[in-house]
This record gives structure tokens, C-alpha cells and sequence, in this order.
């Protein structure tokens, strides 16, 4: 669907999202008291090489050592913590949309069964929990600082300030290349493996008859067979994913080496100190990190993502029900007026114009040959499936009147398949 078509439930989960933003104001503040004090290495080696060598002074290496020991403490404790409370956020998104997205599905799978976006739902939303709490979106708060970085290799020389330049646009290229490259291929992995998952439950399911008819060798061919296409399918993802994970960081260490080996230069013609070419060495590579994470990490964004739109999608076909007036128990009077049934994913209706009324007490037998509709017009009676046209009215109320669960506490029905559920 396009992006306009799923708009209302692109809000629902902006929504959901808004409320973690002041734990995220945490994780900022984090990040900026862990991106400052990165800054501890390379100022460090910058004392080492331009001060203390010069100086032979073991007073002044101890002092440096002792400040550089607590500032990398305090740097981890604070990179745990803001750890921590992203993944916070993500238990609280996965915790507020819980019972949204399970009966969203539980209801788009009543009048569209078998819809491959209700079936992934749940696996959708611990898709973009888990980005939460992946250290690819630690590095989003961690880019911003990048620029930085490389302003401070500029005033070292402007020589390794290009470098780091050039080095940094080649990996962005590459993150947008991978990104092009591996979203097609990882959505087909994505569905291959529900249909797979998808055809095992199925079979799953109908073990009894499976045995019965002797056909597990056959079904077993079929898995297979979806199996092996879900496979095959997530193993080119995965080469893809490790072919551009691979180039990075070969490319990064290659960047780091000419980084040294500039600067080595630059040492020579007495251009640049020592300590400023090692300290520019160190940060390239912090500032190269949050780039190379988004490449090595770019399978678990793209599967969030397409659990994103899919949820929104969700959400923009089964709005959120309004609360409901309460309703005073029934007293019994059950009334179909002109009630006309299609069932879901048909286009022809099975019910017709029915019409009748139920006094307390009274009975209603239906009699006819299999596929006349009577488990239709019994699905239409008790709400599971919504009348095309005409009304099933309780006590003169419609049935969409009432609460769901209550509804369901006024009504006995036995299903032609009985599911019983665990503790039943």
C-alpha cells in the first residue's frame, strides 16, 4: 500500500512512539557525555607523544593515566546505561501496542482469514522492538557527533581532515548501495519464510488426518520444498548483507592505515606531531564507527521497517473500536431483519433477505444440505461475521453495539472445528 493509503495507522504508531520521547531525551543526553569524553583516547595520546616523551616526566604520565582510567569508567558506565533504557524503550512500544496489534489481527483475520499481514503481526512488532534495542539505533544518536570528529582531524591538518572526508562519503555510498541492493531480496526472504512457517502449522494442525491417510511423506515434500526456497532465499540476504559488511570494514581498516601513513608523511616534512597523527588515526575510527554499524547492522533496520509499514497497514484496515455504551443485559430477543451474508473473500452473498424473531424461550431449528449456510447464518448471529446487509439484532440493539467480549458471554456456540486452547 502507498504511504497516503496507511497514513492513519502511521499515526496510531507515531503516537505510541512519542510517548517513550523523554527516555529518549535520556539516551541524547547520554550520548552526548559518552561522544565528548571519546575524546579521551586521542587527547591522551596527544599528551603522551607531544608532552610527556618530550618531557620525561613520570609525574605528569601518572596524573594523565589516573584522569584517562576514571574518564573511560565513567564513558562505559554511561554507554551501559543508555543501553539500558533503549531497550526500555523497546519493551514499553512492544508493551503499549501488545493488545492493539492482537486484536487487530485476531479481528482482520475474521473477515480476511489466512492475510499474511494479521498472520506476521506480532512477529512485525518484535521486529521494531528489537531495532530498539539493537545498537544500530545507538548509533543514530552517535552520527551527529561525526562531524566533529572530523573538525577536529581538520585542525591536526587539513590534508587527513580530506581524507577522513572522502572516507566517510565512500561508507555513507555504501550503506545507500546495501540499502538499495538488499531490500527486495530480504522482503521475498521475509514472506518465503512465513509461507514456509505458514505451511508447517498447517500441517501441523492436521496431524490426525496427515497420519490417517498416510500422507507425511508427502507433506514432508512439500515443506521441504517451501523450506528450501526460504532458505535459499535468506542465504543470497545473507551473502549480500556480508559481502557490504565485509567491504566496510576493509575499507575502514585500509582508511585507519592511510590515515597513519599520511599522516607518518606530514611527520616527516615536519608538518604534523606524532601525537597528533595518532590521535587523528583514533578518530577516524570513532568516527567511522556509527557509519559501519548501519552497514553490519542494516538486515535487523530493513526487517523493522517492513514490520512498520505492515502494522500500519494493519492498523489503517482495523481501526481502533470506540469504546462502547454499556448495555443492560438482554433479555433474549434475538431478531434478524433482512440479513444478507458473504463470506469473507467471496463475492457471492450465501444468506439472502432473512428474517425472523427469537422470543425468550423459543427455539430454531435450521435444516438443509452442506453449503446452504447454516454455519453462515450462524457466524452472522453471533457477530463473528459481519452482515453485508440487512441487521442481527439483541433486545433491539445491534449486535455492533455491544462489547465484543461481553457479547460473547450471552451466546453458546460450537463451531464445526473445535480448537480447544491449553487448560481447557
Amino acid at each position: 500500500m502507498r504511504r497516503n493509503d496507511i497514513a492513519p495507522g502511521l499515526a496510531e504508531l507515531r503516537a505510541a512512539r512519542r510517548e517513550s520521547f523523554g527516555l529518549m531525551g535520556a539516551v541524547f543526553a547520554f550520548s552526548v557525555a559518552v561522544n565528548l569524553l571519546m575524546l579521551t583516547g586521542p587527547l591522551y595520546m596527544l599528551q603522551i607523544y607531544d608532552r610527556v616523551l618530550g618531557s620525561q616526566s613520570e609525574e605528569t604520565l601518572v596524573a594523565l593515566s589516573v584522569l584517562v582510567m576514571f574518564l573511560f569508567l565513567m564513558m562505559g558506565i554511561l554507554d551501559h546505561f543508555r543501553g539500558r533504557v533503549m531497550a526500555r524503550i523497546g519493551a514499553r512500544f512492544q508493551d503499549r501496542l501488545d493488545r492493539r496489534v492482537f486484536q487487530a489481527a485476531l479481528r482482520r483475520m475474521q473477515v480476511a482469514p489466512g492475510d499474511p499481514v494479521a498472520i506476521a503481526a506480532q512477529r512485525d512488532l518484535e521486529a521494531v522492538q528489537r531495532l530498539w534495542s539493537s545498537p544500530v539505533l545507538l548509533a543514530v544518536f552517535d552520527i551527529p557527533w561525526t562531524p566533529l570528529f572530523v573538525v577536529a582531524i581538520f585542525i591536526f591538518h587539513p590534508w587527513l581532515g580530506w581524507l577522513a572526508v572522502a572516507g566517510g562519503l565512500f561508507l555513507v555510498g555504501l550503506t545507500v548501495l546495501n540499502q538499495m541492493s538488499t531490500r527486495h531480496p530480504m522482503a521475498r526472504a521475509n514472506m518465503a519464510v512465513m509461507q514456509a512457517e505458514r505451511t508447517g502449522d498447517n500441517i501441523k494442525a492436521e496431524a490426525e488426518v496427515v497420519a490417517a491417510l498416510g500422507m507425511s511423506t508427502a507433506s514432508f515434500d512439500r515443506w521441504q520444498r517451501a523450506r528450501g526456497m526460504a532458505l535459499a532465499e535468506s542465504i543470497h540476504v545473507a551473502d549480500l548483507g556480508g559481502s557490504f559488511s565485509t567491504l566496510s570494514k576493509t575499507f575502514r581498516l585500509f582508511l585507519q592505515s592511510a590515515m597513519l601513513g599520511l599522516g607518518a608523511w606530514l611527520v616527516l616534512r615536519g608538518e604534523l606531531t606524532a601525537g597528533a597523527m595518532i590521535a587523528g588515526s583514533i578518530l577516524l575510527g570513532r568516527a567511522l564507527v556509527p557509519i559501519e554499524m548501519a552497514v553490519n547492522q542494516w538486515a535487523v533496520v530493513q526487517r523493522a521497517s517492513e514490520g512498520w509499514g505492515r502494522l500500519a497497514e494493519l492498523f489503517t484496515r482495523q481501526p481502533e473500536e470506540p469504546a462502547r455504551t454499556a448495555l443492560p443485559r438482554p433479555r433474549a430477543i434475538l431478531e434478524a431483519q433482512n440479513l444478507t451474508v458473504v463470506p469473507p473473500g467471496d463475492t457471492q452473498a450465501v444468506l439472502r433477505m432473512v428474517s425472523f424473531r427469537l422470543e425468550p424461550g423459543q427455539a430454531l431449528g435450521v435444516i438443509g444440505p452442506s453449503g446452504s449456510g447454516k454455519s453462515t447464518l450462524a457466524r452472522a448471529l453471533i457477530g463473528a461475521w459481519r452482515p453485508a446487509g440487512g441487521k442481527v439484532r439483541l433486545d433491539g440493539a445491534a449486535l455492533d453495539q455491544y462489547d465484543p467480549d461481553v457479547l460473547g458471554s450471552y451466546f453458546g456456540y460450537l463451531p464445526q472445528r473445535v480448537s480447544l486452547f491449553d487448560g481447557t
